[in-house]
């Protein structure tokens, strides 16, 4: 008996054994005809810096920061519909959070939808984000990406946008949750309606995200305004970028905007106290050398905001100055920024600061 059971397991073992050669001694296209994966591109960033921070009120603190971590995925279904996944450490809350999680309906350049969360049609600066910047120290200056969001200038919602020539447009519905950039409250049974209308006067930026700059791939002079509402309440934005490459290879930059958030969004307050309108204007000018040092190439850049916070007895300005000395070796995924944030407030009201710092942004 135990003979006959030895027999049955190596006879099965030889079966099991001819199969597998079977199947190597096979073209491999055979064997994978019908295994068809969609493509799929998988990335990640991190920003990071070092920071010495002089406020008017309270101790210099001197810190090493983690300021953002992300992974990438994104990845066709078909030829004309794709999806886009991508999250966010965030160093206040120690957590993971999903930013981007969007299904793509890419039918042309006049005809796209998308559906989920991603950054809603608002101005240039929040198209574009803290990866996709000319500048270091972004969304510190009252004006800036004041739009409401949920989670890192994402709102849930649906968007159309198209191309036409010169102009891009984009308008879309979202929920409302974190109504106010200030107090972070909402009704969630109310709607928000986006838009935006973007003219293109010399090369096209393609796609529905943007950029702050392209380091002189794209010769530049892009118009913009966004506008959102939701009862009663509504934010305005028109916003600017020249780009222009040079003799030599060298690159100036030219960025503005105003925005007023009239009930809608805003920065926080810098006092205790209600406010209902915020608005205000920076210009930003950059110069990228042309000559290469090392493995890359020095910018210079320079930017002033002013933003007023409207309170019921009083106006409060805040006035931002922003120095960089940016070493830019692979574009966005390689650079490295030296640089000075002087933030002030007229009348003061305790929240003037002084910062100089060393911050590093890698991607793949």
């Amino acid at each position: 008996m135990l003979l006959k059971l030895r027999n049955l397991r190596a006879g099965r073992q030889l079966g099991v054994l001819a199969l597998g050669t079977t199947l190597l001694s096979l073209p491999m296209e055979s064997v994978l005809a019908d295994v068809t994966l969609p493509p799929v591109s998988v990335g990640a960033g991190v920003r990071t810096s070092f920071t010495s921070t002089d406020p008017d009120f309270g101790e210099k603190a001197s810190d090493f920061n983690l300021d953002s971590a992300r992974i990438y995925i994104s990845g066709k279904i078909t030829d004309k519909i794709s999806l886009m996944f991508n999250t966010e450490y965030n160093s206040n809350s120690d957590k993971v959070g999903v930013i981007d999680a969007v299904a793509r309906f890419e039918f042309s350049d006049k005809f796209n939808i998308w559906a989920g969360r991603f950054l809603p049609p608002s101005d240039r600066a929040n198209l574009y984000g803290p990866y996709y910047a000319s500048q270091w120290g972004v969304f510190n200056d009252g004006i800036q990406d004041g739009y409401p969001f949920e989670t890192t200038g994402r709102d849930d919602g649906v968007a159309y946008w198209g191309q036409f020539g010169i102009a891009k447009v984009s308008f879309g519905v979202f929920d409302v949750k974190g109504l106010t950039k200030a107090t972070g409250t909402g009704d969630d049974n109310d709607v928000l309606a986006a838009g935006r209308v973007q003219l293109d006067f010399w090369d096209p930026e393609g796609g529905y995200y943007l950029n702050g700059t392209y380091y002189g791939e794209k010769d530049l002079l892009a118009v913009g305004v966004a506008a959102q509402t939701v009862s009663g309440d509504n934010a305005y934005s028109v916003d600017f970028l020249l780009e222009k490459k040079l003799a030599g290879s060298a690159v100036v930059t030219v960025e503005a905007e105003y925005a007023k958030y009239d009930g809608l969004g805003g920065y926080p307050s810098p006092i205790e106290d209600s406010y209902k309108k915020t608005d205000g204007f920076y210009v930003l000018g950059a110069y990228l050398f042309p000559q290469t040092v090392g493995i890359g190439k020095f910018q210079v850049l320079g930017k002033y905001a002013q933003a007023t916070y409207s309170y019921t007895a009083l106006d409060v300005d805040q006035d931002t100055v922003e120095l960089d000395v940016n070493y830019i070796i692979k574009d966005f995924n390689a650079r490295i920024s030296l640089f000075y944030i002087d933030k002030s407030f007229d009348p003061d009201v305790g929240g003037d600061s002084k910062q100089i710092g060393i911050g590093l942004q890698v991607q793949i």
